[in-house]
């Protein structure tokens, strides 16, 4: 939507720079006035004859199967060549382009194409254009354009020249008439509409064309448009909110006339007197615009894809970096809980051996041993004189003997079961 808006005004000031006594786009020296039907320019020039009247050449859009586009008022004996500029990735609006010509070839009128730049801060930004740009991070009035432009050129910067208060006003009138047509439809849609000016500047020039000076004028029209674009807030865990973006983009449309400079104020004349220029043709607009908003709504779907993709991407990459942080932190404390777990397993183990050896060393002293009851499980303190012992199945009789090979099954009353010696805690050997 910013940018059909845009389209209006970029067209509407299309007029204003080439026709209706805006400035000098196109112009000869014509007949009567000051220096009459035939002017001798500086240097020994020829002197060259030039036509009354005017005549009209179209510029026509290929991109709209050839459709005249633009209607350029000329000098009926001035040579034309033009062309329909479809815009580079700076400037993507189409612009008029063409060069006039006197017959003697000395005098001349340029349409350049436009020029661009933008600024700004947000993630949007990273969706304008690299290429195609002017080396500007910034706002630039027009008259400070004028003489950046002059000096971009080489050409010599001779002095300021006001525009004529109604072609300001004009151009600012034309600014309000487009604000007044889309505000209904950021209302509606509850978005802030771009703040958008136009500066009208001109200056006076010169340069050398061989022996003599070249007088000339530079008339420039810049169009910025500031767009903000709200933030978001982000639905996924982890991820930050989207912050807002605010983009600035200015375009610069510039005319240049020149003459040799005795025939400079005729050529001025002639021009607005005869009002010559160039204007868009209503047809061809409507074609363009419709053909631009739907571009527009598909380049605005485009972005918001391309920014809901990134998102999506650097969530996916934060789960997987979550993932590995989450399986470094349980390998680390299964590393602490098997060290722990081996530490307390070192500690009952000395704790053990240690309980051990203490119930041994009573054994001992006591003159006594320790066995258990190989069925039951019993544990028995007997007297450490014998090697052997039995026990009956009461477990509470035992028959002790050094005699391997004694057995008290059928010599004594009852079930025997011989004995296992164990350490004087009960575990085994």
């Amino acid at each position: 939507m910013a940018m059909d808006r845009r389209a209006v005004l970029v067209v509407l000031i299309a007029g204003l720079m080439g026709c209706k006594s805006a400035q000098p786009t196109v112009a000869a020296a014509n007949g009567g006035g000051d220096g009459g039907a035939a002017m001798a320019a500086e240097g020994g020039v020829t002197k060259a004859s030039y036509a009354t009247g005017t005549k009209k050449d179209f510029i026509t859009d290929p991109t709209l199967n050839g459709m005249n586009a633009v209607e350029v008022t000329i000098p009926a004996n001035w040579h034309f060549q033009g062309v329909l500029y479809q815009g580079g990735n700076c400037t993507s609006l189409p612009s008029p382009v063409f060069r006039t010509t006197s017959p003697d070839g000395l005098s001349f009128v340029e349409r350049l194409p436009p020029m661009g730049w933008f600024w700004g801060q947000g993630p949007f930004i990273q969706f304008m254009p690299k290429s195609d740009c002017l080396p500007l991070k910034g706002p630039m009035t027009a008259q400070e354009f004028v003489k950046y432009l002059a000096a971009t050129m080489k050409l010599d910067y001779v002095a300021d020249e006001p525009m004529p208060a109604g072609v300001i006003e004009k151009a600012q009138k034309t600014l309000a008439d487009a604000e007044a047509v889309y505000a209904p439809s950021y209302a509606a849609r509850h978005q802030t509409p771009p703040k958008s000016t136009v500066e009208l500047a001109r200056a006076v020039v010169s340069t050398k064309n061989g022996t003599f000076t070249m007088k000339g004028r530079l008339t420039v029209a810049v169009n910025c448009t500031e767009s903000y674009y709200a933030g978001m807030k982000s639905i996924l865990r982890g991820m930050a909110d989207r912050p807002p973006s605010t983009v600035d983009k200015c375009t610069a449309d510039v005319n240049y006339a020149a003459a040799p400079e005795g025939q400079y104020a005729a050529l001025v004349k002639n021009w607005d007197t005869n009002q010559m220029g160039a204007k868009g043709l209503d047809a061809w607009q409507q074609a363009w615009m419709q053909r631009a908003q739907q571009q527009s709504q598909q380049m605005m779907n485009n972005m918001i894809q391309q920014s809901n993709a990134q998102m999506a991407a650097q969530h996916q990459q934060f789960e997987h970096d979550q993932a590995v942080r989450q399986q470094m932190h349980e390998q680390f404390m299964q590393t602490m809980q098997r060290g722990t777990d081996m530490s307390m397993a070192r500690t009952q183990a000395n704790m053990n051996a240690r309980s051990t050896s203490t119930s041994d060393w009573v054994d001992y002293a006591l003159d006594r041993q320790t066995v258990r009851d190989p069925s039951t499980g019993q544990v028995s303190k007997v007297s450490s004189s014998y090697t052997h012992t039995w026990v009956d199945e009461t477990g509470k009789t035992s028959f002790q003997t050094n005699d391997v090979n004694a057995n008290p099954n059928g010599v004594l009353p009852g079930n025997w079961t011989q004995q296992t010696k164990t350490h004087g805690d009960g575990s085994s050997y």
